[in-house]
């Protein structure tokens, strides 16, 4: 049979946190409502005003390279036009024929002047246009005067070297200020398509800057509560239930969810307490009607036998007195025992720490339960590595642990069963001693239960049920925990954890470092 026991899990007072250093604790009236649906709304609205920015200053540019490109085709145009008409000057100079056509141009080109007087007014100013247009003029009129015989206005007659010569200068000088024109227009259009290939690379840097900035902004306004929710969420865990200080500087959703978070804290808490209260009331019942049942049974006995006596003692002999007052005996040793136990399992004795050879502290514990083991016909298999770290702790506490271990295995098995007690490294700050008995099992219903005190499946009088209770308030005390697995009709293997001495592996290593 198994000394079952289990201890309820303590709900002990929740560690409270102080908030977070260099984080705004303003009260919810002070902070000012600005919502994270507005903050990203407002984010891609930037981005957007900056694309409809970009959109319309191209299309400025495209609207302003258009109405060049339109000037530099009419200037072209007028360019060529005087081009012919100094053609056909020349061919009148050297063979007297032409003149008409050299005049055609210049009226082409002084009517295509005149229509788009306008719009080149707007690109390169009034005056330089109304230059031209003088300049143009005063080249017709020199042309009309050679199909006049080189008279003047005023009907005098010039030689014709000298008309010749101011027409070549005339022509010339409207020419190159067309050229001119032209010139500074294809330089302009260079200019704006250059600015026209610029303007996205520009764009695209502010818009990477502004994009990194908002995202940096965001996510940090974002990820960084979230993390902080992520964290309070592994306290809660954990069972702290302190509430959480809103960090936000604005009401958000993220403050709303801090808030909802607190009021389930609140209500956890709220719940907590009652179940508390409710566990305490469940184990001082189980804890008064365990007492009251163990120690009623030896009260009676010493009850009846002190009434025998008392009442029959005449009649008795001397035999029979002196067995009745060793059985009052016995049961006033079975009462001490009970206390003894309970007074163990309720306060913390003290401990006499000493650095602990677990395998031979062991081999000490089973000489003292050999004769039980044999006389119940159990098989008893030991495994001991040859070196182990040790451990640190109070040598008669950790005996009484595996005695009550040994003594609850060695009462479930039938005879000829086996156990088997082997010492390991958990890991390399744990040592186990894992006992495994191949007796019934424990039911997984009152598994749960087999810590509490006074909880017990064996019949009155083989055992109080606080063996277990106090061996885990023992390796408790010790750093270390009680690992209990089972399967009915498979047996049931306890296992208990203990911490490795950490001084005594530094002094190991030490001594082995000097050596080297």
């Amino acid at each position: 049979m198994v000394n079952a026991a289990h201890a309820s899990p303590s709900a002990g007072a929740v560690r409270a946190q102080p908030p977070e250093p260099g984080l705004p604790t303003a009260a919810p009236a002070a902070r000012p409502r600005l919502s994270l649906w507005f903050r990203i709304t407002s984010g891609f609205l930037i981005c957007f005003l900056l694309a409809l920015g970009i959109t319309l200053l191209s299309y400025y540019v495209l609207l302003h390279l258009q109405t060049k490109l339109h000037f530099l085709e009419v200037a072209d145009t007028l360019v060529l036009e005087l081009q012919q008409a100094r053609r056909f000057e020349k061919n009148f100079f050297l063979y007297g024929t032409n003149l008409s056509d050299a005049l055609a141009h210049v009226h082409t080109a002084q009517q295509l002047l005149r229509v788009n007087a306008g719009q080149l007014a707007e690109v390169v100013g009034a005056g330089q246009v109304q230059d031209l247009q003088q300049e143009l003029g005063r080249y017709a009129q020199r042309l009309e005067a050679c199909g006049a015989g080189g008279q003047t206005g005023g009907g005098e007659q010039r030689p014709r070297a000298e008309v010749e010569a101011d027409l070549r200068r005339s022509g010339a000088a409207v020419l190159a200020q067309g050229l001119n024109l032209v010139q500074q227009e294809r330089q302009a259009v260079a200019r704006m398509l250059t600015l026209a290939k610029q303007v996205p690379i520009y764009y695209l840097g502010f818009l990477f800057v502004v994009m990194a900035f908002l995202a940096h902004k965001l996510s940090r306004q974002i990820l960084g509560p979230l993390a902080r929710l992520k964290r309070f969420t592994r306290r809660i865990a954990q069972g702290d239930f302190t509430p959480l200080t809103p960090v936000h500087v604005y009401q958000d959703e993220l403050y709303d969810l801090t808030q909802a978070m607190n009021l389930m804290l609140a209500e956890l808490q709220r719940r907590q307490d009652i179940l508390m209260q409710t566990q305490k009331l469940r184990a001082l019942g189980t804890l008064t009607a365990g007492i009251a049942h163990e120690l009623n049974n030896p009260i009676n006995n010493i009850t009846l036998t002190a009434y025998t006596l008392r009442d029959d003692g005449q009649a008795l002999s001397e035999a029979d007195k002196a067995e009745m007052l060793q059985e009052i005996i016995n049961e006033s040793d079975r009462l001490r025992g009970i206390v003894s136990n309970l007074l163990d399992y309720a306060r913390e004795s003290e401990i006499a720490m000493e650095p602990l050879d677990l395998g031979s502290l062991l081999r000490e514990t089973l000489l003292l339960v050999k004769k039980q083991i044999k006389l119940a016909g159990v098989r008893l298999e030991l495994d001991l590595p040859p070196t182990l770290p040790q451990v640190y702790g109070d040598r008669r506490q950790l005996r009484q642990v595996i005695l009550n271990i040994l003594i609850n295995a060695l009462d479930a098995v039938a005879r000829e069963g086996e156990i088997r007690v082997a010492v390991f490294p958990e890991n390399a700050d744990t040592i186990a001693l894992a006992i495994t008995d191949n007796g019934p099992g424990i039911p997984p219903a009152i598994l749960p239960y087999i810590f509490d005190p006074f909880f017990t499946t064996k019949p009155p009088g083989h055992g109080t049920g606080l063996g277990l209770a106090v061996s885990q308030g023992i390796i408790a005390r010790h750093g270390g925990s009680i690992r209990v697995a089972s399967e009915p009709g498979q047996g049931t293997t306890f296992t208990v954890l203990l911490p490795v001495d950490r001084r005594a592996a530094a002094g190991e290593a030490a001594l082995m470092k000097a050596a080297l």
